[in-house]
C-alpha cells in the first residue's frame, strides 16, 4: 500500500518556518491595534454563493480555482479563496452597522485556490487582511496605507515599492470605459491574448492589468483613468496623496493598476518587492464601496488590503529559535520522575527547556545538551536524587560545573 503523502499545493510548515509566520501575526496584532483595529476570525468554509456574488461568476477564481463541493444535504460549500467576502458577510450578519459608525477589522488565516503551485503561493496559502467599513473619506485610505507601511517596516522590510492609482467612481468610469474601448478598437484585436480579447467586451479595465508582454506593450499608450476623474474623485485622490506625502511615503503613480470588479472605486494600491522573482506583489488593496451593498447589506463604504504571508516570508530571514534556558540530563532512571517535576518547576518560573525522559550515559546526554543549544545543562542522577540537588554545567564560558540544592537553584531563577 502506497504511503500517504500531503496533497500537492499544501505545505507542512515546520517550527523554523512557523516562527516567521508567528512573527508576522504578532507584529500585525501589535501594529493594527495601535490603529484601533480589532481581530475578527471568520470560518474557513462558506456558502458558495457568497463568493459567486462577491467575486463574480465570470472570474477565474470562481470559475476555475475554488475548492467547491456539496455537503451531505446537497448544499454547495466552498473553502474560502480570499478573506474579504467572509468579513463582509460577518459584518452584515452581525447587524452592528450604524450610519456614521466606523468599524475596523483585521484577520489572518489560510485561503484556498486550485491553481498551479509556485514560489510564494500554494493551493493553501495564508493572508493578513485589514478592512475599514463606514468611512468614505480619503483619510481612511491614507491611514490604511500608512498602517500597512508601518507593519512592513516593523518586520524589517524597507526596500518596497508602493504603486498608487484611482479607479474613479460609477459617475466618471463609464466615460473612461468607453475611451478604453475606442482605444482597443484602434488596435488589431488579433494581437491581444485570448483572455484580453474576452475582457475587451466584459471588463475593459482588466486588459490594462494583463501580464502578457505583447498585451502590456499594446496598452502602453492607453488612456489613463486619472485623466478622466470627476471632481470628487480627483479631490479624493489628491487628499490620499497629500497624506502619503506628508508622512514621507514614497510611491509611484501607476495608471495601469486596476481591479477587475465593478464594486472597486477610487483608491487602488499595491506594495511590491523585486527580491522574490516574477511574483513581486506582497500586498494590495483599495476601496470597494459597492461590495457590502452587493451582498444585500447596507450602503456602506469600505476599504482594505491583503498581504500574502508566504510571499512576505520569502522576504524575511528565517528566524533562529531562541536558545532554551536548560537541558535537564537524566543519567539514572531512578531520577527520571524527580527530574521531570523539577523541570516543571523551572517552566512555572518562566524558564524554557527540555528534559530527558529516562536515564542514559553522560556522554549521550551531553551530546543532546549541545544539540539543544541550551544555555545550561542540568544533570540529575542517583546522587542528586538522594541529596535533593542538581549539577549545573554552563554551556558557554568556562563550563565549570557546580552542584547546588534544587531549592537554591529554583530560588535563584525566580529572583532573576
Amino acid at each position: 500500500m502506497a504511503k500517504i503523502q500531503k496533497i500537492k499545493g499544501f505545505a507542512d510548515i515546520f517550527p523554523e518556518d512557523a516562527a516567521v509566520f508567528t512573527r508576522m501575526e504578532t507584529v500585525a496584532r501589535d501594529i493594527f491595534s495601535r490603529y484601533a483595529f480589532g481581530e475578527l476570525r471568520t470560518p474557513v468554509l462558506e456558502k458558495t454563493e457568497l463568493f459567486q456574488k462577491s467575486i463574480g461568476e465570470d472570474t477565474d477564481v470562481v470559475g476555475k480555482e475554488m475548492f467547491t463541493f456539496p455537503d451531505r444535504k446537497g448544499r454547495s460549500l466552498t473553502m474560502r479563496p480570499e478573506a474579504t467576502a467572509g468579513v463582509v458577510r460577518a459584518f452584515i450578519e452581525s447587524g452592528t452597522h450604524q450610519p456614521g459608525k466606523v468599524s475596523k477589522f483585521f484577520t489572518f488565516g489560510p485561503m484556498f485556490r486550485y491553481e498551479r503551485p509556485q514560489k510564494g503561493r500554494q493551493r493553501q496559502f495564508h493572508q493578513i487582511n485589514a478592512e475599514i467599513f463606514g468611512a468614505p473619506e480619503a483619510q481612511a485610505d491614507g491611514e490604511l496605507i500608512l498602517m500597512l507601511r508601518t507593519f512592513l517596516n516593523t518586520l524589517g522590510l524597507n526596500k518596497l515599492t508602493v504603486e498608487l492609482n484611482s479607479l474613479g467612481c460609477h459617475d466618471c468610469r463609464p466615460a473612461y470605459r468607453q475611451a478604453l474601448i475606442d482605444y482597443y478598437t484602434s488596435k488589431d484585436r488579433a494581437n491581444f491574448c485570448e483572455d484580453c480579447r474576452r475582457r475587451m467586451d466584459t471588463n475593459p479595465l482588466r486588459v490594462l492589468d494583463c501580464k502578457v508582454p505583447d498585451c502590456k506593450a499594446l496598452v502602453q499608450d492607453a488612456p489613463a483613468i486619472t485623466d478622466h476623474l470627476c471632481a470628487e474623485c480627483e479631490t479624493h485622490f489628491t487628499d490620499v496623496r497629500a497624506i502619503l506625502d506628508g508622512a514621507g511615503v514614497t510611491y509611484e503613480l501607476n495608471p495601469r493598476l486596476v481591479r477587475g470588479l465593478d464594486y472597486y472605486v477610487r483608491t487602488c494600491f499595491e506594495v511590491s518587492s523585486h527580491d522574490i522573482g516574477a511574483q513581486t506583489a506582497v500586498a494590495g488593496g483599495g476601496r470597494y464601496d459597492g461590495l457590502i451593498r452587493s451582498l444585500d447589506g447596507p450602503d456602506c463604504p469600505a476599504t482594505g488590503f491583503a498581504c500574502g504571508m508566504e510571499r512576505l516570508a520569502l522576504l524575511l530571514e528565517r528566524l533562529e529559535a531562541p536558545a532554551p534556558d536548560f537541558y535537564l540530563a537524566v543519567v539514572d532512571n531512578a531520577a527520571a520522575i524527580a527530574a521531570m517535576l523539577f523541570a516543571q518547576q523551572l517552566r512555572d518560573a518562566g524558564q524554557s527547556g527540555e528534559v530527558a525522559y529516562g536515564g542514559g550515559s553522560m556522554k549521550s546526554r551531553m551530546r543532546a545538551a549541545n544539540k539543544s543549544g541550551a544555555k545550561v545543562c542540568l544533570i540529575m542522577g542517583g546522587d542528586e536524587l538522594a541529596g535533593n540537588t542538581v549539577t549545573v554545567k554552563p554551556m558557554v564560558g568556562d563550563g565549570q560545573q557546580t552542584t547546588v540544592s534544587r531549592a537554591e537553584y529554583l530560588a535563584r531563577i525566580k529572583a532573576e
